[in-house]
């Protein structure tokens, strides 16, 4: 299953989330738009998937991730193929949030999650990984390849394959999902199910993290599920400014959109190792702890932006600023362990409503601001200031964390 969901999450990161910031300046350029015109088209696909996030979750733990895959399979296919054939920005944004973006979220981001919080308990920070670092895979391998097409083919002929792969790739991949390990006669973590309540007995740490109830309605009165929103907020904010923003920024430090490409390469392959390592060691320690070191780190990333435009300052960059979204899948286990596998769609949805409007309005805010100062310096003094925030909110999950091993079957209030 996380072979399955990860390949689909390689195929939807190198086509369209990393993809999105290669057709940035060509769409921008022949339709004639302002940076914060098509930035808005990506902050309204988030506001878009936010308000449907609830209902989203809730229909995947009642009915499973494959209805939702498969539907975002296909729209991603057709959209991307009406993609290639949009003259004007009012098209533009009937396609991309019509068509494209209407269940990407859903069924490339939610579902893939949900399934790895499904079948991993144990190892659930590493099972979240390897989902996660798909989508760097996909940056590395599909994205460079993407950007050769549009440089040599045009925009609109990489949209229409684009479109095609998904047809063709994303949709047999969704076809094979399963709902949970319960479903096919195991338990998580690929135990027999007769064993699936001595996990709970071992001395190890991880292994007393046992399968919590926590209902929507319990999460939605805990101070940690609003901690985490913050956290996750300032978090979104700060990252999507920067992968929408991507090529852009390295064009205004002085590089070709050739060179930013490679740059942008060069974050999605450094963010793979940093993925692997994390997910390892975040079954085997404190995972707020840790996801509020890496928030630091990308405090630490951003500031030679501020004064330099050296080639060695750009790299620093990126590099280092990867490490936001390597932490990200061990976030995400650390929410598995404050709530559970039962609700964990409708939690996360109801988090993705409030927590989404970071990156809904940081690429929008920061487009508005290049337009008006033909700069990016006050979007990355705004950048450092969200990511202390993030850092500062996540250090407060370390304590309740690790009073889980004691608390693992009761409600966390």
């Amino acid at each position: 299953m996380i072979g399955i969901v990860s390949a689909l999450r390689t195929l939807g990161g190198g086509l369209h989330q990393y993809g999105f910031t290669v057709f940035f300046l060509p769409v921008t350029n022949e339709l004639g738009l302002s940076r914060a015109a098509t930035s808005l088209a990506f902050s309204l696909a988030r506001a878009q998937g936010s308000f449907a996030s609830p209902l989203v979750g809730y229909l995947v733990d009642r009915y499973g991730p494959k209805p939702m895959m498969i539907t975002a399979a296909l729209l991603a296919g057709v959209g991307y193929i009406l993609f290639s054939w949009v003259h004007d920005y009012t098209s533009f944004l009937v396609v991309y949030l019509g068509v494209i973006s209407i269940s990407f979220t859903a069924g490339f981001v939610h579902a893939p999650t949900i399934v790895a919080n499904s079948w991993f308990i144990r190892l659930r920070a590493r099972a979240m990984t390897v989902v996660s670092a798909a989508v760097p895979v996909g940056g590395a391998i599909i994205t460079p390849a993407l950007a050769v097409l549009i440089r040599t083919m045009g925009w609109r002929h990489a949209a229409l394959i684009s479109g095609s792969l998904f047809l063709l790739v994303g949709v047999p991949l969704t076809l094979m999902v399963r709902k949970s390990p319960e479903s096919m006669g195991m338990a998580p973590d690929g135990e027999p199910l007769e064993s699936a309540d001595t996990r709970a007995t071992s001395v190890d740490k991880p292994t007393t993290l046992s399968d919590r109830h926590v209902t929507a309605t319990q999460a939605l009165r805990s101070p940690i599920f609003w901690t985490l929103i913050v956290s996750m907020t300032a978090r979104s904010a700060a990252f999507t400014t920067v992968t929408t923003h991507f090529i852009p920024i390295m064009v205004w430090k002085g590089l070709s959109q050739t060179e930013a490409s490679v740059l942008l390469a060069g974050f999605a392959i450094v963010n793979l190792p940093f993925h692997f390592f994390l997910g390892w060691i975040g079954d085997f320690v404190n995972k707020p702890k840790l996801t509020a070191i890496c928030m630091f780190l990308g405090v630490i990333s951003v500031l030679p932006m501020q004064w330099t435009s050296s080639l060695w300052a750009l790299w620093f960059f990126t590099g280092l600023y990867s490490v936001l979204d390597a932490s990200i899948p061990v976030f995400w286990a650390a929410v598995g362990d404050f709530f559970g596998r039962k609700s964990f769609g409708t939690i996360r949805g109801n988090m993705n409503l409030f927590y989404t409007w970071g990156s809904i309005l940081g690429p929008f805010i920061a487009g508005a601001v290049y337009d008006r100062t033909q700069s990016y310096q006050m979007v990355f003094a705004g950048i450092t200031i969200a990511l202390l925030i993030s850092t500062a909110m996540t250090a407060l999950l370390i304590k309740p964390w690790a009073n889980l091993g004691t608390t693992a079957q009761t409600p966390i209030h």
